[in-house]
């Protein structure tokens, strides 16, 4: 092997981009980590982007799958300064009655509360919690034979199906109803598309298995802890360095760029094969968000007193609700009510804002690529089921989907996932191939959220990444997770 300045360098420091990194790194090989930004992190940003004192998360803010990635658990982060809270309740789903229904760690008390509908909801999701450490490695990866195939196939089916037609089949309360189409309501498209159920189980799934966690401090704690370990292990991380062209990087046997499709075909796209090339090309991107962050001179007050004790807030009412709007989004409209996703982290972190004070974060689905600012829309949802929330505002900071997309050029339009993860993307995530991390080109890999298996802060797609990376060009083998 000929002699390089680095055996491998990574392009971009989101959570895929580090744990890529880390991987290779841990392998021994000498890698360089780039990022475009001042500050490492990609979506696990956090900024006082209101008042002094009042620290905001840019992107991710609740990060169940962090807690629980089958990568993210195998390295030393607590002692990189990593800490996670983990709030008495998951998730609280509130209705215009004054009640919420609620995603509690206890799987059991989570049922009793659904009412008719708690045995239909422990057949659902208890064969999930009890084999999830077996499912997450295959779960959260590319399609492979997977190494527990009943339990694979039985998580599968009710995956593969549609929200809507899950819980028509399953739930008949208003109450599992409603907390169901939230958690599917993550999967950012119409909740009657093939495959939306998995995510909402997934997410239920975790609720009972580590909670929702909060990152202390701000998810740039996640990422300073990864780049913490990677440095400790020998790594480089050079700041302020966009890449434009494959030409700028140094010499190395291996580049993996944690970008989406759209800067793939810009950075590298010149030494494609055609057929490459053209399925990258016809990549789709989702519905993209607004979002606002919010300085408060107290505590949110939600009518359900669920709410005042979760650390995530889902707001859309009913399921036929959230899904007509869902719907009326994918379509490029803008509802008057729309779905919004809100979290309180102050309550359960005293870092986030001055004694007295606290934050709020929340964001809707916004047809990809839209500037209407919604910011009337979303104080409504919020005041709905908060009675004299808007007096509590102190500042407001919000971003529409380009801005979002300036801060971080992989939310094309907006998308936080990386695309659309419908069922025509989501085995194919960027390209129909072998391995979804090759590229045409011998040593250019992918390993951003625009693979298997998609958006979340877990790490795994810049995991499988590296892994594969290390099996072509360096020919080494990793264990395998779990």
């Amino acid at each position: 092997m000929d002699k390089r300045d680095f055996d491998a360098v990574v392009v971009g420091s989101g959570p895929n981009g580090l744990a890529a990194a880390i991987a290779m790194q841990q392998a021994g090989l000498s890698v360089l980590l780039l990022e475009s930004k001042d500050t490492i992190g990609g979506g696990l940003r956090s900024a006082e982007l209101t008042q002094p004192g009042f620290v905001h998360d840019i992107c991710s803010a609740i990060h169940p799958l962090a807690a629980d990635s089958p990568y993210f658990k195998t390295l030393p982060l607590h002692a990189h300064g990593l800490e996670f809270i983990t709030p008495p309740i998951a998730a609280a789903h509130p209705f215009d009655n004054g009640t919420a229904a609620a995603l509690g760690l206890s799987l059991d008390e989570t049922a009793r509360q659904l009412g008719k509908d708690a045995t239909s909801y422990l057949r659902l999701i208890k064969p999930l919690v009890h084999n999830w450490a077996k499912l997450a490695p295959d779960t959260l990866g590319p399609l492979t034979i997977p190494s527990h195939p009943v339990a694979m196939a039985r998580f599968g089916l009710s995956a593969l199906m549609p929200a809507t037609e899950l819980a028509a089949m399953h739930f008949k309360t208003t109450e599992a109803r409603g907390l169901w189409a939230g958690m599917a309501a993550h999967s950012i498209q119409p909740l009657s598309n093939l495959a939306t159920s998995a995510i909402g189980l997934v997410l239920m799934a975790m609720g009972h298995i580590n909670g929702w966690p909060i990152p202390k401090g701000g998810s740039h704690s996640i990422a300073k802890a990864l780049s913490s370990y990677f440095v400790m292990l020998g790594g480089k991380i050079e700041t302020n360095f966009h890449v434009s062209s494959l030409k700028q990087l140094p010499s190395a046997h291996a580049v993996l760029l944690d970008v989406t499709p759209k800067q793939l075909l810009q950075i590298a796209g010149h030494t494609f094969s055609p057929l490459y090339k053209w399925q990258l090309e016809r990549y789709r991107y989702g519905m993209g968000v607004f979002k606002i962050d919010w300085a408060l001179d107290g505590p949110i007050p939600f009518t359900a007193p669920a709410c005042r004790q979760a650390g995530t807030i889902h707001l859309g009412n009913t399921l036929e609700e959230i899904t007509q709007n869902e719907e009326l989004t994918s379509k490029g409209r803008h509802p008057e009510k729309p779905f919004v996703l809100l979290a309180q982290q102050s309550l359960f972190d005293a870092t986030r804002a001055p004694a007295g004070k606290h934050t709020a974060w929340a964001y809707c689905h916004v047809p990809n690529g839209s500037e209407t600012d919604m910011t009337e829309a979303i104080e409504k949802q919020v005041e709905r089921f908060a009675p004299g929330f808007r007096d509590l505002i102190l500042a407001r900071h919000t971003m529409h989907t380009s801005q979002m997309e300036a801060y971080n050029p992989n939310y094309i339009g907006g998308d936080i996932n990386g695309g659309i993860i419908d069922i025509g993307q989501l085995f194919t995530r960027p390209a129909l191939r072998l391995s979804p991390y090759r590229t045409s080109t011998k040593g250019i890999y992918i390993c951003s959220s625009s693979t298997p298996p998609g958006g979340g802060v877990h790490g795994m797609c810049g995991y499988h990444a590296a892994k594969r990376a290390l099996k072509d060009i360096f020919k080494l083998k990793i264990a395998p997770l779990g």
